[in-house]
């Protein structure tokens, strides 16, 4: 897969599959969108090419005041984006010019003169150009002016619910996050890397692994205890993953991601590691004192254990 960060960088191609958008997280929906471009270029022998925005448009069109969490980084989407075998990814830098532009403006720079598109793959609700004034019946104008097709997913419901980014983040700041992966696809995961903590855990027989996310804009799940699975250099353990502010020794604590790592004992400060979350075990609790915590540590791990006595189970059936 081809990574290209301007324009000029891609040549032109009227025989070019393309998708316009943010992307963000990369749900079931967004996934049926990138399997038929793929297979549409594939069938029309021509290329496959997603367009997408860094940073995300609504994290420059916010008043700077208003909080922005973001499902996936930019590395994050174009390794999902490289799984479904797309060709070419353009990364288009977003800032408040670029979002100046009259839709037509965009489209006829961008993609008609610029890519070149033969098909055009979008989603019920794709807007674009300057105060989102583009619609897809805009965009249906421009393709009936300049020859190429445009075909529209139809709205994708899972277990009764239609499928959005707007959805996913709900769950996950519910905790839901068994929800979450239904709509992605998968497992919601965090990467960044292991840096230094307190290292209280370590006296209390649980070691972790403190998680500096790769962008403090990541959206982290509720606060509470989670069986996750720790990818560490390419190996995966099971893992329990705490989210929040430890108010059992302070007050006012800063919100971390520690997560103790399941037959697991080596250094691991500055390496990299992803974090999937598999379940929430229980909500954050305060107790009166480490011993009452261990306790309650001990319950989890034993409820992990069980869990992923039936996960492995199922995986195997």
């Amino acid at each position: 897969m081809e990574i290209v960060h301007s324009l000029s960088a891609v040549s032109f191609d009227s025989n070019s599959c393309i998708t316009v958008g943010t992307y963000d997280g990369i749900h079931v929906a967004h996934q049926e969108i990138l399997r038929q471009l793929v297979a549409a270029a594939r069938k029309r022998s021509g290329r496959s090419v997603v367009l997408t925005f860094d940073p995300y448009p609504r994290e420059v069109l916010l008043k700077k005041d208003e909080p922005f969490e973001i499902l996936t980084t930019l590395s994050e989407r174009i390794e999902i984006f490289k799984e479904f075998g797309v060709d070419i990814v353009v990364v288009v830098k977003f800032d408040e010019e670029f979002a100046g532009q009259s839709f037509e403006e965009f489209y006829k720079k961008y993609i008609i003169e610029g890519i070149g598109a033969a098909e055009v793959y979008e989603g019920p609700d794709h807007r674009f150009g300057r105060d989102r004034e583009g619609d897809i019946e805009t965009l249906k104008m421009l393709a009936l002016q300049y020859h190429f097709s445009v075909h529209l997913l139809e709205p994708v419901t899972v277990n009764g619910l239609l499928v959005g980014s707007s959805r996913v983040r709900k769950a996950l700041h519910l905790g839901e996050v068994e929800a979450a992966s239904t709509l992605l696809g998968r497992p919601y995961a965090i990467s960044g890397i292991v840096v230094e903590g307190d290292k209280r855990g370590r006296t209390l027989g649980y070691p972790t692994a403190n998680l500096q996310p790769d962008s403090p804009k990541k959206l982290v799940p509720a606060n509470g205890i989670y069986l996750t699975e720790a990818a560490v250099d390419s190996r995966h353990f099971y893992g329990l993953t705490s989210i929040g502010v430890r108010p059992t020794f302070y007050a006012a604590g800063k919100r971390l991601i520690e997560t103790y790592i399941l037959n697991f004992d080596e250094d691991i400060y500055g390496t990299c590691m992803t974090v999937r979350m598999i379940r929430r075990l229980r909500e954050e609790m305060k107790f009166y004192n480490t011993g009452e915590l261990v306790e309650q540590m001990n319950r989890d791990k034993k409820k992990s254990q069980e869990l992923i006595k039936e996960l492995e189970t199922k995986r195997h059936i």
